[in-house]
């Protein structure tokens, strides 16, 4: 059989994929994957390093502004969309997939549009709790749409056709504990990790955060950190770090321009502090991690925020909003959930208790089912 799966812009779209590819991989060993994704954007990195192939399509996001150049940005972008599809169905013509899947990104709209009036079977995965506007538009296309919430079903006019998977979570995730990771890293047992990642392409104001807690954290041997800064703000953070004379080491803090082994890191962690993206929670909840939870508010219909309060409620997270806390405010929640062992351990039985472990297989199932029909 083949299959081409689609996603786009961050990995919260692109790890789903990658799971759903890697099983299909172990049901089927014989298959054929190929990714489609957009030009430019970091699936092309990514999705190479899992050993796929992917071809990219130039595709651009839309503006919400009322501009003259978002005006202009919008035109380019449905000239875009109209040569993605194009291109995106030529190379189904080649390919002959079986079925096509997309997991979230603007890159998703033209391959799936072309693939139904090819009448391929298709399928869309919606992680957030609130669908994002290209799952929207493909909701009345595809054969099937998949949603991580059960509370997601309500935004689709035809709840029949929808089904709640859980969102997948890569078969990596489930391949060390706590302690076979800190060994892996060269870590202390007896020493609390915190990981701090705020997305694929990082948060400038959690960099901020973070730095200004480093001169807070010198010689400070309670607790080991990692922090992800995001490959755009590299250069910032190395300027402020500068100005500020603070040597990350000094602080018992290792800074990282992007996790690549994020499985290892997170099973190590005895807390993260993170953005809400669905797929990041899907991923912590699977590994059962107490969590303290800064949703982005820079999302459509702050789907962050709605995601993060699912877990906040459940009693697996705590939550704050930008400007809700500053540096100090944070290192002191940090040391106070850490001086709390019984506390992190009930945060982590309910993060656990959310969990929809068998997602990619419900996933696949679905997919298979498609094609048979």
């Amino acid at each position: 059989m083949r299959f081409i799966l689609t996603c786009g812009g961050t990995a919260g779209h692109i790890n789903p994929a990658l799971a759903v590819a890697g099983r299909l991989k172990e049901l089927l060993p014989d298959c054929e994957i190929l990714f489609l994704g957009a030009e430019g954007k970091m699936e092309m990195e990514l999705v190479p390093r899992e050993g796929y192939e992917i071809r990219p399509l130039r595709i651009t996001s839309l503006s919400r502004g009322k501009s003259l150049s978002a005006l202009k940005h919008n035109l380019a972008t449905l000239r875009n969309v109209v040569s993605a599809e194009r291109e995106a169905g030529r190379i189904i013509r080649e390919f002959k997939p079986d079925a096509v899947i997309g997991t979230g990104g603007y890159v998703c709209y033209p391959v799936l549009t072309a693939a139904a009036k090819q009448h391929i079977p298709t399928a869309v995965h919606e992680s957030n709790a609130v669908p994002g506007l290209t799952t929207k538009m493909l909701a009345g296309r595809v054969d099937s749409v998949m949603v991580g919430f059960e509370e997601s079903r309500r935004y689709y006019p035809d709840a029949q056709r929808v089904t709640v998977t859980g969102t997948p979570v890569r078969g990596e995730f489930a391949c060390h504990t706590r302690e076979s990771a800190k060994s892996e890293l060269g870590m202390p047992m007896d020493m609390p990790l915190v990981v701090s990642v705020w997305g694929s392409l990082g948060a400038r104001h959690m960099n901020e955060v973070v730095t200004d807690m480093l001169p807070l954290m010198q010689g400070q041997q309670d607790f080991r950190m990692i922090h992800s800064i995001g490959t755009q703000y590299q250069e910032e953070v190395a300027e402020k770090l500068s100005r500020l004379q603070v040597d990350p080491a000094s602080c018992n803090a290792e800074l990282r321009s992007y996790i690549y082994d994020m499985p290892r890191v997170m099973a190590a962690a005895d807390l993260i502090l993170c953005r809400a993206g669905a797929s990041t929670l899907a991923e912590l909840s699977y590994m059962g991690k107490p969590v303290i939870i800064v949703p982005s508010p820079n999302v459509t219909n702050n789907h962050q925020e709605k995601n993060a309060r699912v877990l906040e409620n459940a009693g697996g997270a705590k939550v704050f909003l930008e400007g809700e806390f500053d540096a100090a405010s944070l290192l002191q929640e940090i040391r106070d959930l850490l001086a709390d062992p019984d506390g992190l351990e009930r945060m982590s039985a309910a993060m656990a208790q959310l969990s929809v472990p068998d997602a990619t297989d419900k996933i696949c199932d679905l997919i298979l089912g498609i094609c048979r029909k």
